[in-house]
């Protein structure tokens, strides 16, 4: 038979495009990617060679693309400029992508940019997903633990403090021991005070980084040497001489084993924290502007769900200390990021009240209901001044006339933003009450910025704070980046935070959202 031609030139320049061998042969020995590589990287939706055989455009060895759900078995990449390219391109490409799939990007600089932000966007989303499972761990494995926790109780569990390590509003929590696929595991059993349990309501949550995770429950006799403060009955210590040698038996009490062991509550932080907040204020007002971010996220979560908080108040606030906290910092409990978690709910039974002709008497109603739907803003603006240690109570309140609420001492660079903020929380028209979602901005604004100042020299338009968002990411990733590569300091809850608002947030809602703070 004749010799076959020879390859075109175009093939062999394209040959020269692609990865040197060693990331190529490495890919090929490998047959499951390795995700947190960053030079030698597969792209999202390619696998190994072997599987079929590879297009007339690619040699033998180059990784095989795998289709995406918008894609057929003959549909090649789309071709062009990069507004006619899928939008889920830009979200699989990474150093590791090929030239020549590269190119098809880059047919001009508006190409270029578009290519740029959308990676970066699509970085901040990964980032934002791995810091998630760090922080409440890999789904799979939740589901793996409460199937191993059904059916087990007291005796299958190993009590390590026979005292409540955190006393809630509504219940008491123990640390206790399970061994799981050859681990110990601490997680924490709570126990419900009386005619305060939300088993029902709580069992059917979803997973959320400020929402109590439930892994299991059931209903046994107390161990003997556990503590109750302030129930008979429960003192651990047994019967003394004179008392019969056959105590009381201890009583039934429903449990719940939470994923997360709560070191405090939110009380006791603000209670502790007053040194804290006189010699470090901008410190402290910081913290306390991201412990109500949590919050706020946490309310939106519940508020999807139909369910609300059972009473919001700074008691029944749990904080737990950060597992993927970073690794330099050595600080003790009051000055480190926990997390907050809530921890009661209930259904929301009825429709949300509509507002009442008078304003008065329809705030008055809000703060003095069990927590209604529409009092959960009343209630963190309440909280806005307990965690700035400024005396607010409910008669205090309801004393007060429009426009009266005490005054917040101006500490840091947050104390303005958080007293204009618990004002629209508090004001005593509904219509013009802020949101919990519009509360979360706010406290976003407040910590990341744009700040005032950003309007200083240019009047505020979209296209300012839309380069504002582009240079902020960029410049978060490179923070990733540098750190990451210097002294081993890895990303804790902070930084997931601010992933959660860079990732999601857009000049719009910007625009929107220092018009109300900087009115």
């Amino acid at each position: 038979d004749p010799l076959p031609p020879p390859l075109p030139k175009k093939q062999l320049q394209r040959a020269e495009s692609l990865p040197e061998p060693g990331p190529s042969q490495r890919c090929h020995d490998d047959p499951e990617p390795r995700a947190g590589s960053i030079l030698y990287s597969i792209p999202p939706g390619q696998g190994p060679p072997g599987e079929g055989a590879p297009p007339r455009d690619r040699p033998p060895w180059a990784p095989k693309r795998l289709l995406t759900k918008s894609q057929s078995l003959v549909e090649p990449l789309a071709r062009g400029s990069p507004q006619k390219a899928p939008s889920a391109s830009l979200k699989e490409l990474t150093f590791g992508t090929a030239d020549g799939q590269l190119g098809q990007l880059l047919e001009s600089p508006a190409g270029v940019c578009a290519v740029v932000l959308g990676c970066q966007e699509a970085s901040l989303a990964r980032l934002s997903a791995l810091l998630q499972e760090e922080l409440v761990g890999p789904e799979e494995r939740q589901q793996l633990l409460e199937a191993e926790l059904a059916g087990k109780r007291w005796a299958a569990l190993g009590v390590l403090d026979p005292k409540p390590c955190c006393q809630s509003g509504d219940a008491w929590y123990f640390r206790v021991g399970f061994t799981f696929e050859h681990r110990q595991l601490q997680f924490a059993a709570k126990v419900p005070k009386p005619c305060c349990s939300s088993l029902g309501v709580q069992s059917s949550l979803g997973t959320h980084c400020s929402i109590q995770r439930l892994l299991g429950r059931f209903t046994d006799r107390l161990p003997r040497e556990l503590v109750l403060p302030g129930i008979p009955g429960t003192q651990g210590q047994g019967p003394s001489r004179e008392e019969p040698a056959c105590p009381a038996p201890q009583p039934v009490l429903q449990v719940l084993l939470c994923a997360e062991v709560p070191q405090q509550t939110l009380a006791d932080f603000v209670k502790g924290s007053h040194a804290l907040h006189r010699t470090s204020p901008g410190h402290y007002e910081r913290l306390g502007c991201l412990l109500l971010l949590q919050l706020c996220m946490g309310l939106e979560h519940l508020r999807g769900q139909n369910v609300v908080q059972g009473d919001l108040c700074p008691e029944n606030l749990l904080l737990v200390q950060c597992p993927c906290a970073p690794q330099s910092q050595k600080e003790p409990l009051g000055l480190s990021l926990p997390r907050l978690l809530i921890s009661s709910f209930f259904k929301v039974q009825e429709k949300q009240r509509p507002c009442s002709s008078s304003q008065e008497q329809d705030w008055s109603q809000a703060l003095t209901a069990p927590s209604p739907p529409a009092a959960a803003e009343l209630n963190v603006g309440r909280l806005i001044y307990q965690i700035l240690h400024v005396d607010i109570t409910l008669e205090n309140i309801l004393g007060f006339r429009s426009k009266r609420l005490p005054e917040i001492p101006l500490l840091s660079i947050y104390s303005a933003g958080l007293k204009r903020l618990a004002s629209l929380l508090l004001h005593r028209d509904p219509h013009q009450r802020v949101s919990i979602e519009q509360a979360r901005g706010i406290l976003q604004v407040l910590l990341w910025g744009p700040r005032q100042e950003l309007f200083a020299r240019s009047t505020k338009s979209l296209e300012l704070l839309q380069s504002w968002l582009q240079v902020k990411r960029a410049l978060l990733l490179l923070r990733f980046a540098e750190n990451s590569a210097g002294a081993g300091v890895s990303p804790g809850l902070e930084e997931w935070l601010c992933c959660q608002y860079f990732q999601g947030v857009t000049e719009h809602t910007l625009y929107q959202v220092t018009q109300v703070l900087y009115a």
